[in-house]
């Protein structure tokens, strides 16, 4: 991603001089997880997992990530890294939630799953809208990410509410809670990666970890969450 015009994508000039700029602003010698925030086609994958590769040998990254590959970019990553013996990708971040499903399941789980990469899903709580807050679109004035709220409001986006606040009024919790829970257990899922603004939100939605479904609450946010229901 673009951090300055000159500062964009994943060229081994570009990654040895942002893993120096991270190392300064962090104050560390060490940065335990690096990730190539999107794919770059315009520089070779070889050149990008080699310059990853130097930076682990070197000691001042532990592990390497992925964030928004695809998945046939990934697994050519991950055999390009396996032939030359350099370090791979260990984790893949992508995005992944109640609403949005089919960017993670239809076929980056898989490659996950074969090549047992750890799975940080971001927007976890689909920008908020998994909280229940945003239901038509006043409720979207003044907030930062209405725009992308905004796409969940339909028929289907509702379903999904209305079987997380009935999953939630049952069990005494919040929605955005019962969301996080149905993540941490979905197959391959290490870690869903959540905001908070606050104590109170990070207190709430910490409670995820504690948090067990039953089998048949996991079957009524499956079923409302499926895709093939149109929207």
């Amino acid at each position: 991603m673009e951090m300055s015009p000159e500062g964009k994508g994943l060229s081994a000039r570009h990654i040895a001089a942002a893993v120096e700029d991270s190392l300064r602003r962090l104050q560390t010698d060490t940065i335990d997880l690096y990730q190539a925030h999107t794919d770059d086609a315009a520089t070779p994958l070889a050149e990008t997992l080699e310059a990853f590769d130097k930076l682990v040998r070197a000691g001042k990254v532990r592990a390497i990530g992925a964030s928004n590959y695809s998945a046939a970019r990934l697994q050519e990553s991950l055999h390009l890294s396996e032939s030359h013996g350099w370090a791979r990708f260990e984790s893949l971040q992508p995005l992944y939630n109640l609403y949005d499903r089919a960017v993670f399941e239809d076929e980056l789980a898989a490659v996950c799953r074969d090549n047992e990469l750890g799975v940080i899903s971001y927007f976890s709580l689909a920008a908020g809208f998994l909280t229940g807050k945003y239901r038509q679109d006043s409720d979207l004035v003044g907030s930062a990410r209405g725009g992308r709220v905004k796409e969940y409001l339909n028929a289907r986006g509702a379903r999904i509410i209305a079987a997380l606040e009935q999953v939630a009024a049952d069990r005494g919790v919040t929605p955005a809670c019962v969301a996080l829970a149905w993540l941490i257990v979905r197959p391959g899922i290490t870690a869903p990666i959540a905001s908070a603004t606050s104590l109170a939100q990070w207190e709430e939605l910490a409670g995820a970890v504690r948090l067990e479904l039953p089998r048949d609450a996991l079957a009524s946010l499956d079923a409302a969450s499926a895709s093939d229901q149109g929207s």
